[in-house]
């Protein structure tokens, strides 16, 4: 199987879960919509993990160890962290790049 073909499983760690419906209730306080589109948007990139996860690029920060994690930037500013084991994308993570996210890794 060419790894192009190779499908690999998405798991969504609750704290990244809890991280994503935090961003959302902050963004329904100014529009719905925009906190609607951003959970729709989550998910659809999380999806796409399932095939070649690799493509994303390693994230780099002096808190954390060299290529442990990958980023995916969605909606301009929300980035989920994740790592890869194996056959299976692990989401770690999501957050506001416009914060400082270093003290969670």
């Amino acid at each position: 199987m060419d790894s192009e073909d190779k499908e690999y499983t998405v798991i969504i760690q609750d704290p990244a879960t809890a991280m994503l419906l935090e961003h959302a209730r902050f963004l329904a306080q100014v529009s719905e919509n925009a906190a609607d589109r951003l959970v729709e948007e989550f998910y659809n990139n999380a999806k796409s993990l399932e095939h070649m996860p690799e493509r994303c690029p390693w994230l780099s920060d002096t808190n954390i160890p060299s290529k442990k994690y990958r980023k995916l930037i969605f909606e301009k500013r929300c980035m989920i962290v994740f790592i890869i084991k194996e056959d299976t994308v692990y989401i770690d993570a999501v957050v506001d790049c416009r914060q400082d996210y270093g003290w969670l890794l």
